[in-house]
């Protein structure tokens, strides 16, 4: 079957609008979660778990999350022995997040050949295209280059990636989480895709719940009935989507 990323920034509704897909949707579906808070899935590597307790252990928020904040800097520590430690600390943690990720990848290979539509919540490429893929910060360290190349050159792209969009101020309205200026950053950064991406469609999330939903089951029909070579079901079109052929 195929793969089906829903992308957009934070209260956007990725989570709550893929799991009720997995309902909805007519045909077999597998939902898995694809983004930078690793814990966020009960999918893990046993290292990924071991962190993760290391750091309950510890009483340190167990927060996998990745892409640093570009509205945040932060001071390097100087030469030594503390510079040292952050750069192995974030070799380490980077090479857990590479192995992480092919690991999802392999069970996503393995249910697509079982003939499953299998649903991502975020995806790893698009959550780290800014910071590593494409970014440009200066002493970004060896090993986020070379995750940005594996990410860019190597990772399976999905097949369909819808993109859920919000004004900036409603998205914080809904969670209350980081600002607005950083969510309005994050929403440009996934449209830049628009451009670039053969199946890349923008869904209205400020609608009514029911209806985001509906447009979304009604994007992943579709592509299904095309790429089955199947004829459409005529049906009005949606205002509120944009479907770049």
């Amino acid at each position: 079957m195929f793969t089906v990323a829903l992308i957009g920034p934070d209260g956007a509704g990725k989570s709550t609008v893929t799991q009720e897909l997995t309902r909805r949707l007519p045909f077999p579906t597998k939902y898995i979660y694809m983004g930078v808070n690793l814990e966020a899935s009960r999918l893990l590597l046993p290292t990924t778990r071991l962190l993760l307790e290391w750091k309950r252990l510890r009483g340190i928020r167990p927060d996998m999350a990745g892409p640093p904040n570009p509205l945040r800097r932060q001071a390097d520590p100087k030469k030594g022995i503390k510079r040292f430690l952050k750069e192995l600390k974030t070799g380490l943690r980077m090479v857990n997040l590479m192995a992480e990720e092919w690991f999802r990848q392999l069970v996503v290979w393995g249910w697509v050949r079982r003939g499953h539509v299998v649903l991502f919540d975020r995806h790893f490429f698009f959550d780290y295209y800014a910071a590593d893929v494409a970014g440009q910060e200066p002493g970004k360290p060896l090993i986020r280059r070379l995750h940005g190349a594996m990410l860019k050159h190597l990772y399976p792209r999905p097949d369909l990636v819808i993109l859920l969009d919000a004004p900036a101020e409603a998205l914080f309205a809904r969670k209350q989480e980081g600002t607005v200026a950083l969510l309005e950053l994050r929403r440009q950064e996934y449209h830049r895709f628009q451009d670039e991406l053969e199946h890349f469609v923008v869904v209205d999330a400020s609608q009514p719940l029911e209806q985001v939903i509906q447009q979304v089951t009604d994007i992943i029909v579709d592509f299904h009935r095309r790429i089955q070579g199947i004829p459409e079901t005529p049906r009005p079109v949606a205002q509120t989507s944009q479907v770049k052929e």
